[in-house]
C-alpha cells in the first residue's frame, strides 16, 4: 500500500489574504473528519505537488501538522484553470479502527489472446471501483488480468474480481469492466454489374422527370 508522508502547519491565515501566501509558493488546504473539527493548514506548494503527483486516490498520505501526526487521504484537489497548479486541497482524517468507503483505480496485468488471434477490440467498462474496507487493507490498486480473455465475447465484471476478503466491493457485481468485441468491419461499397438485356430509358419518361 503506497503512503507518503507530507509537513503542514496550521493556519491561521483565511480570505483574500491567502492569495498572498500562494505567492511564497505556500499551499493552503484543510483536513476534516468524523471525530476531527476542520482544520486549516498549510502546504510547500512545490514538495506538496511532487509528493502527490500521480498518486492514486486510495493512496494514504500521513500529514505531519506541527508534529502530530494524521492518516488521511485526499478528497479534493482544487486547481488553477489556466495554469493547472495545485490552490488548495482537502484531506480527510482517518481513524484505524472504522472503515471508509473510497474508490480504488482498476489496473490491467497481461494481455488479452484475442487481440492478436482476432485482431479484436477491448471495451474498457470501468476504470475504478467503490469500496469499504479499513484503512491499513486499503488497496493502491485492484488488478485485472487479461491473458484469460481468448474469444471474442469473453468479458471480465465485477463479479469476477478476486479480493481480499477484508475489502468489501460496493460496485454493481454486475458492472463490466472489459469486453472483447469483434473488430470494426471496413464498409466497402461495389456495384454490381447487370448482365442480360440493356437497360432501356424511354426517353418521354426522361423527360419527363427531368424538371
Amino acid at each position: 500500500m503506497e503512503s507518503i508522508e507530507l509537513k503542514a502547519t496550521r493556519r491561521n491565515v483565511i480570505g483574500k489574504q491567502v492569495r498572498a501566501l500562494r505567492r511564497e509558493g505556500k499551499l493552503p488546504g484543510v483536513i476534516y473528519g468524523r471525530h476531527l473539527d476542520a482544520m486549516a493548514i498549510l502546504m510547500d506548494l512545490r514538495d506538496t505537488s511532487r509528493n502527490l503527483s500521480g498518486l492514486a486516490p486510495s493512496a494514504l498520505v500521513t500529514l505531519d501538522i506541527d508534529g502530530q501526526k494524521y492518516m488521511t487521504l485526499v478528497r479534493d484537489k482544487q486547481r488553477d484553470p489556466i495554469s493547472g497548479i495545485i490552490t488548495h486541497i482537502d484531506f480527510l482524517a482517518l481513524s484505524s479502527e472504522e472503515k471508509l468507503r473510497t474508490n480504488v483505480y482498476i489496473s490491467h496485468v497481461g494481455v488479452a489472446p484475442a487481440i492478436d488471434t482476432y485482431n479484436a477490440i477491448l471495451v474498457t467498462g470501468l476504470d475504478e471501483l467503490d469500496v469499504e474496507c479499513l484503512p491499513i487493507d486499503l488497496p493502491e490498486r485492484i488488478e485485472v488480468d487479461l491473458s484469460g480473455l481468448a474469444e471474442i465475447g469473453d468479458g471480465l465484471f465485477v463479479r469476477d474480481l478476486q479480493v481480499s476478503d477484508r475489502v468489501r466491493i460496493l460496485t454493481d457485481p454486475d458492472a463490466m469492466i472489459v469486453l472483447v468485441t469483434a473488430p470494426e468491419m471496413e464498409e466497402v461499397e461495389a456495384e454490381e454489374e447487370v448482365e442480360g438485356e440493356p437497360e432501356i430509358i424511354e426517353k418521354g419518361k426522361e423527360e419527363e422527370e427531368d424538371y
